[in-house]
């Protein structure tokens, strides 16, 4: 089974920041088995992303489907769209009203509209796991299990340095879209993976290096599927990540969490490094018996959690 985005209406919302606003849409999408009937799995999307995680389109089709990792002949896939980021036709101007709390409070909402009593796993990869972190901080109970994926419970120095690029160029380019995702896509790969990929190619037609014709390519293709309110909107939830903010300590928020934490890095991110994650490892197995880590080994960085899917696959497959 698979839904069209369904929208729910919710009121009278007011961000952390003290915003107000009287009507915000959230949509959604759910795939495999009907709602209530099985297992839930709750899908939070990147930045780029969407609801639409399966079937024509899917971005996660390869780790989502019948019989695959996840496999939507056994689980309920649920995904909301972060208001704002366009998919379901809904622009927030005000970007900076939100930060990543706000999102998962708004997805909360939405599970308890759906009448939704007990999750079966939260799953989401960069800005997304980072949602999801925020979720449980917010409600220790709402899960079974939390796999956060090339992510962690706050964004780093160097994150927001990247963020902060990313909205100067949002501001002040005459092509925002395309030079801002030409800076991203250097922090979401790694020189090995650019050296592997491209060899120092040139395009003989346009008489350009490889690697440029492939950045102007990813520029353009965002452009023509991506606003330039979403992409300020994404961004900046993934400057906001931070469990902490106004609150406890990490420790006083995270041993409330009753969910099996299972962490996945990736070696060579560049943006939640590998370092970082086993910190958090680090941390949270001082007080925690069900907290796990572990990597995904690759060249690929940041989007590895997007490419390396057999390695993703061996890693979750005893949780679903």
């Amino acid at each position: 089974m698979e839904n069209k985005p369904t929208s729910i209406t919710l009121q009278n919302f007011t961000t952390e920041s003290g915003a107000f606003y009287a009507v915000l849409n959230l949509s959604f999408q759910v795939f495999g088995l009907e709602l209530h009937t099985a297992p839930i799995v709750l899908v939070n999307h990147a930045l780029t992303g969407n609801s639409h995680v399966v079937g024509e389109n899917g971005w996660w089709n390869d780790l989502i489907g019948a019989n695959k990792t996840i496999d939507t002949t056994k689980y309920t896939i649920l995904a909301f769209n972060v208001p704002g980021n366009g998919f379901d036709g809904f622009s927030i101007e005000n970007y900076s009203d939100f930060n990543a709390r706000d999102i998962a409070r708004i997805f909360i909402e939405g599970i308890r509209f759906l009448e939704i009593k007990k999750i079966y796993a939260i799953i989401g990869g960069s800005v997304g796991g980072g949602i999801a972190w925020e979720m449980v901080a917010l409600e220790p109970k709402i899960t079974q299990h939390l796999i956060p994926i090339a992510t962690d419970w706050k964004s780093t120095d160097w994150l927001i340095a990247n963020c902060f690029l990313q909205e100067q160029i949002l501001k002040n380019s005459s092509k925002p879209i395309e030079d801002a995702r030409t800076h991203a896509m250097l922090c979401y790969r790694t020189p090995e993976s650019f050296a592997a990929k491209f060899q120092r190619t040139t395009n003989e037609e346009l008489a350009i290096f490889n690697v440029e014709s492939w950045l102007l390519h990813h520029g353009e293709k965002l452009q023509k599927r991506f606003q330039i309110s979403s992409y300020k909107m994404m961004n900046q939830l993934l400057k906001t990540i931070d469990v902490t903010r106004n609150s406890a300590s990490f420790e006083e928020i995270t041993s409330r969490i009753e969910a099996e934490i299972h962490i996945i890095g990736i070696n060579s991110d560049l943006f939640f490094t590998a370092n970082e994650n086993k910190a958090t490892y680090e941390e949270l197995k001082k007080y925690k018996n069900k907290v796990s880590y572990q990597e995904i080994v690759s060249i690929h960085g940041h989007d590895a959690f997007l490419i390396e899917y057999k390695q993703l696959h061996n890693l979750l497959q005893d949780i679903f």
